[in-house]
């Protein structure tokens, strides 16, 4: 009868397959982050069952404190309509998309809408998916 001797394991490991992985996770990390937006702030907003695709020029947001922002950087109500005049004024289709907490009294977006519709840009109110 014959004795076996054990096989010692092959130390050499071929590290191409994970380098593979790895690159492709790169890959799959790098274009889905160009689709989050990091310039958004975090509102609480309506629900809504219906969603729009178009577009928007401009972002005009209202937080619960009613602050003013155009495009993420705060703006007095004061300076809002040159402000969004000035951006959309060689735009072909402009629409201004209007994002409220839920708090925010009604007034405050009437009058961020009175702006588009003196205009004549499209207004959209922003609402998350119920």
């Amino acid at each position: 009868m014959a004795i076996k001797r054990a096989r010692k394991a092959n130390p050499n490991f071929n590290m191409s397959s994970m380098t593979d992985i790895v690159f492709l996770l790169l890959i799959f990390f790098m274009v889905t982050s160009t689709l989050i937006n990091p310039n958004a702030l975090k509102l609480l907003l309506p629900k809504s069952t219906n969603q729009t695709s178009t577009q928007p020029t401009v972002v005009v947001s209202i937080d619960k404190k009613q602050t003013f922002y155009l495009n993420t950087k705060v703006i007095p109500f004061s300076q809002l309509e040159s402000k969004i005049v000035e951006i959309l004024k060689n735009s072909e289709d402009p629409c201004i998309s209007i994002e409220a907490e839920k708090s925010v009294p009604i007034e405050q977006v009437v009058r961020v809408m009175n702006i588009a519709k003196t205009y004549g840009y499209k207004s959209i109110l922003a609402t998350d998916p119920e």
